[in-house]
């Protein structure tokens, strides 16, 4: 357990720093996490529009909306989501809206005829995962987890050349520097918009992509 405090008031706050409630967000809370977010200025107008954005979704959902409806409720492309929260979506915009990818994930993934002839082609290979359906020790990657996992994620079950760019880029990246690249570096470096993205990945970046890649972001 992480407190920190801010006047007299304190938060309850993972090893991220995202809260471990996300109830217990106010406004403060974004004001003081606003540094380890990148944001060192100080929150302006532009910046409240996207956390209060991604907090109504909360509200009325109660989960963590994805990077490409954000962008979509506030009318910004990921260079100017970039430009407010140069940390990230989730590093930057939603640990400052008090939510992670955690926050509202759904349960129990439903199995039909296709997730069998996945697993039937897989034979006896087993993954370690987390509770939320991470690869606990990227290494252990291959193809095959990444064509479940694409399954599970609302996509087709064979994966396109398209797919596969991000995939291996990600792997590249994260096997290169030992870090998962941002939203807004997989785009630039792809030359990929985030309607594209969106079209590949409809789980979003993170609970999408870089799952299916065998990563997380931690």
């Amino acid at each position: 357990m992480t407190i920190i405090t801010h006047g007299l008031k304190t938060y309850d706050v993972d090893r991220d720093g995202s809260l471990r409630d996300p109830r217990d967000w106010d406004e403060d809370f974004a004001s003081l996490m606003a540094p380890q977010a990148g944001v060192t200025e100080g929150l302006t107008s532009e910046h409240w529009q996207v956390i209060r954005a991604i907090r109504k979704v909360f509200d009325e959902t109660g989960t963590c909306p994805l990077v490409y409806q954000t962008c979509r409720a506030v009318g910004l492309g990921f260079e100017g989501l970039e430009a407010l929260f140069p940390s990230g979506y989730l590093r930057g915009a939603c640990l400052l809206a008090g939510l992670s990818f955690r926050s509202g994930l759904p349960g129990a993934i439903h199995r039909d005829s296709k997730l069998a002839e996945i697993e039937a082609a897989l034979g006896n290979r087993s993954y370690r995962i987390d509770a939320w359906g991470f690869l606990i020790d990227p290494f252990e990657w291959d193809e095959g987890f990444a064509a479940m996992k694409a399954f599970e994620t609302k996509m087709a079950t064979r994966l396109g050349d398209r797919h596969w760019q991000i995939i291996r880029y990600l792997r590249g990246e994260y096997e290169r520097k030992r870090q998962v690249p941002t939203v807004y570096q997989t785009c630039r470096d792809n030359d990929i918009s985030l309607e594209e993205l969106e079209g590949l990945f409809p789980d979003g970046y993170h609970r999408g992509a870089i799952k299916v890649a065998g990563l997380c972001i931690r």
